[in-house]
């Protein structure tokens, strides 16, 4: 399930944010050199079911980027997921306390998703669930800015691996 390097992406129930995330991620990385095409994305929520659908909202703010994530379906953060990551970004500062709290071991490399911004920066990407889709291609567009970073920080992630 989880390979050995992947990168994961955490939010709460893992039908919004996290799996816009996750395709939002394996685009950019996609256009990459090796070794960074390579590494496997995913997404998990810290207090999801699992099986359940992506938001619809999710479906279409991403569709119109150009990005496909309909098949998704949620699947519950496993101490597995952890171990095997590379890295793991959250959307707020409340994921990465859970995932402090419960993770046995804490993951090394535990981030925020907008970590990498300015100083200034937001860090944060608020919970769209059940918004109108402005609030979810709100959410995205704070997703996009952060890329860049986040796909410079791995790339030196990578190289220490």
């Amino acid at each position: 399930m989880s390979e050995p390097g992947h990168i994961l992406v955490v939010c709460t129930g893992n039908i919004c944010r996290s799996p816009m995330a996750e395709g939002l991620l394996k685009h950019a990385l996609a256009v990459q050199p090796s070794p960074l095409r390579e590494l496997k994305v995913i997404s998990a929520g810290v207090a999801t079911r699992n099986g359940e659908p992506v938001s619809e909202n999710a479906v279409i703010t991403l569709k119109k980027a150009g990005i496909d994530i309909s098949a998704h379906r949620s699947r519950s953060l496993t101490q597995e997921m952890l171990d095997h990551a590379l890295a793991v970004f959250g959307m707020t500062e409340s994921h990465r306390s859970i995932i402090q709290l419960k993770a046995t071991p804490a993951p090394q490399h535990l981030y925020l998703f907008r970590e990498f911004l300015a100083p200034t920066a937001e860090r944060e990407i608020g919970d769209p669930f059940g918004g109108s889709l402005k609030a979810y291609e709100a959410s995205r567009d704070e997703m996009v800015e952060a890329i860049p970073s986040l796909v410079a920080f791995l790339k030196t992630l990578v190289r220490q691996k």
